[in-house]
């Protein structure tokens, strides 16, 4: 199948650019789906639809335990509150978190200790760390955000995660390499993307620094305005906002949330490595811990473990009669509603992915581009980079942009300079992160705004200059990477360029403080 040349650029970036400017992103992505199938069919309008409903419950189908998750998650995240688990643990966390800087590292800090898997990231640490945040009057944006930037980055550097798991098994496909893992470990030095985000989040929470339009919404929060302000009855707002009225059991206890979500953890993780085989014997080798990741149905996994979580809650709740069986179902119920939005949202990203990769081929075309450049191979990195991120924020999916460079990029580098390959896989890997770190039509991006109970399109705009700052260092990195090949060298570079920006961008934040107190 031959692809479409540059039409196939047309359906991301009229789906991203219709986001951006009108807020409403169900919509934009129907007609960026929409126009993909109009340039598939030739302009044929009823061959265009026949296509689209085709393809929507294909994606259904492919994805089905993607979307059983997420409602057996909100249900799980219903019942909880419902137990007064959350009201606890966040009465409990306020009187030992005392300050907003100190909210904020244990948010980062549970992001990075969550690293098996990045849709289990978003969903978890957004459900524990809402109330606290929303207590020290940190807006759902900069929660979204904080989630957002902690869950791909840390899983693209965690050796044991479904995320690396996925790309080694891609980079192994190639036959470049003898040892997919080994490649993997001498390129986290080089993600720098991942590095640098983690370092960021960091150092945002301590200084307490904000700019572009997150500068807003953090002012408008503290001075309580605006809905996830956290400002005074502003949490029960939202709460019965989100939970239908739903009001949380007096009797409940910090353990009441803690073990569900540890239970939720165990599952999962026993899950994933069921069902990547670990212990069996294929081809007269004994499946091992990295090959059982490798091999995981992490959706599937992720799936079992909240059902886990749902029958833990079951048996901890109605015993003590922190509600009746009734109760606990109409919970579920309610959840699976308020999952609702989120569902629509990733149904409708999966399919302009698939009008992208599938129908009118847009990696291959991007590839095609790749190969045939003429840039120096010193160059290769940051372009690599360039590219991935801009595949990966157009097509919405880090992994698809893995499928799609992978192969190409490591093939170029083996026969031209294999000492790069280490280098030239964690530019992918970083770039894919950055650009799905920063589309609106991202499955992360979209599970970090439900995480965080914040609008999509405000989470977008919101994070969208933070991961740009990061990755304008990485670009400059991942130059002085293809010319030098030293990872303490590149490292330090793009560290301390970081570094830099931030402090200028902390003095500029200073002395617009000075004048306005100035004016007053």
């Amino acid at each position: 199948m031959e692809h479409f040349g540059f039409w196939s650029l047309l359906p991301p970036i009229l789906a991203i650019v219709l986001a951006l400017i009108t807020k409403e992103v169900i919509s934009s992505l129907l007609v960026g789906i929409l126009s993909g199938l109009l340039i598939y069919t030739g302009g044929n309008p009823l061959q265009a639809l026949v296509e689209l409903f085709s393809l929507i419950t294909t994606k259904i189908g492919d994805n089905a335990y993607m979307v059983v998750f997420l409602s057996l998650l909100g249900a799980l995240v219903c019942v909880v509150t419902m137990s007064g688990g959350s009201r606890s643990y966040g009465d409990w966390a306020s009187r030992k978190i005392k300050k907003r800087s100190s909210a904020m590292l244990a948010t980062s800090g549970l992001g990075l200790l969550i690293f098996i898997d990045d849709y289990f990231n978003c969903l978890t640490v957004g459900t524990v760390m809402r109330p606290i945040t929303d207590k020290h009057l940190i807006s759902r944006a900069k929660l979204a955000y904080v989630i957002d930037a902690t869950a791909a980055p840390i899983c693209a550097i965690a050796p044991i995660s479904s995320f690396a798991a996925y790309a080694i098994s891609v980079l192994a496909d190639t036959g470049a390499t003898q040892n997919g893992m080994t490649t993997f470990l001498q390129s986290v030095p080089f993600n720098l993307y991942a590095i640098l985000t983690i370092i960021m989040v960091i150092a945002l929470s301590l200084c307490q620094l904000d700019f572009g339009p997150m500068e807003r919404f953090e002012k408008a929060c503290r001075e309580g305005r605006g809905k996830g302000s956290g400002a005074k009855n502003a949490l029960a707002a939202q709460a019965q906002d989100e939970l239908d009225g739903i009001v949380p059991s007096e009797k409940g206890r910090i353990w009441d949330l803690v073990l569900p979500i540890a239970s939720l953890i165990l599952f999962t993780v026993a899950s994933m490595l069921w069902t990547g085989g670990f212990g069996t014997v294929v081809e007269g080798e004994k499946v091992g811990l990295m090959a059982a990741f490798a091999n995981t149905d992490s959706n599937a996994s992720l799936t079992y473990g909240a059902f886990g979580a749902l029958i833990v809650a079951l048996l901890l709740y109605l015993p003590r009669r922190l509600m009746t069986f009734k109760e606990f179902f109409g919970g579920i119920t309610t959840g699976f509603k308020s999952m609702l939005g989120a569902i629509t949202i990733m149904v409708l990203a999966w399919s302009i992915g698939g009008v992208c990769t599938e129908y009118l081929l847009t990696g291959q075309y991007v590839g095609e581009l790749v190969r045939t450049s003429q840039f120096p191979l010193q160059l290769f990195p940051a372009v690599i980079f360039a590219v991935a991120g801009g595949l990966a924020f157009a097509t919405g999916t880090s992994w698809g942009t893995f499928a799609m460079l992978i192969p190409i990029s490591v093939e170029i580098s083996r026969y031209s300079a294999p000492e790069l390959i280490p280098i030239i896989f964690a530019a992918i890997l970083a770039g894919a992160v950055y650009g799905d770190h920063c589309s609106p039509i991202s499955d992360t991006t979209i599970l970090s705004s439900a995480g965080a109970g914040c609008n999509h399109i405000d989470h977008v705009s919101t994070q969208l200059p933070y991961a740009t700052l990061a990755a304008g260092c990485c670009f400059v990195g991942f130059i002085v990477a293809g010319f030098t090949a030293n990872a303490l060298l590149t490292l330090a570079v793009a560290v301390a360029l970081l570094l830099l920006s931030l402090l200028f961008l902390h003095r500029r934040t200073v002395k617009k403080e000075q004048a306005a107190a100035a004016n007053r």
